[in-house]
């Protein structure tokens, strides 16, 4: 039997879980998601509890089972409070700037390259070093900031790149230039 699975969901004041024909909805302060459940999992919600079951001990069930659970927390927490993910640009000369529903990157290319937002993603430029991508679904706004992140990932002798605010990029010592050989 999966832990995780087994786990309660709690659920704050002012949300909704609903289940219905395989179709899990939360919706919150932030606003509505859902997931399509298959298997044999199944969804009561009691009072300010969420509780994911088995209905059957099949192959599978038991990873569906934790699955399923992760994302039903995922979704509360997306509809109350939000997800964010803060990039931070480095390099002489690289600067991000937010245009309109886009962001264009001045990255060390020869022309600057333009992220559009997704849909339920938002970006933000506090500094013309940094970028803020948030949303309501975990899985959009990390795979977005990774999409971002991708353009430059950072190189492990300057440092210089595209890196989340957290990372920590493991730096090499460099060439040593032939000193001793004649």
């Amino acid at each position: 039997m999966s832990r995780i699975g087994k786990l309660p969901v709690a659920i704050p004041a002012g949300v909704s879980v609903t289940f219905e024909n395989g179709l899990l909805t939360v919706k919150g302060a932030k606003g509505v998601l859902t997931q399509q459940i298959v298997g044999d999992i199944e969804v009561k919600v009691d009072g300010a509890e969420a509780h994911v079951l088995k209905t059957a001990e099949t192959e599978g069930t038991d990873a569906k089972h934790g699955l399923y659970r992760a994302l039903l927390h995922n979704m509360v927490v997306g509809v109350t409070e939000g997800y964010t993910k803060t990039l931070v640009v480095n390099g002489v000369g690289w600067k991000v700037a937010k245009s309109g529903n886009k962001i264009v990157l001045n990255v060390g290319f020869s022309h600057p390259v333009e992220f559009v937002e997704p849909a339920g993603v938002t970006f933000a430029c506090p500094t013309p070093n940094e970028i803020t991508v948030s949303g309501i679904d975990k899985t959009v706004v990390g795979q977005t900031a990774a999409n971002i992140r991708k353009v430059r990932i950072p190189e492990p002798y300057h440092g210089y790149g595209i890196a989340y605010k957290d990372e920590v990029i493991e730096r090499k010592e460099g060439k040593t230039g032939g000193k001793g050989k004649k």
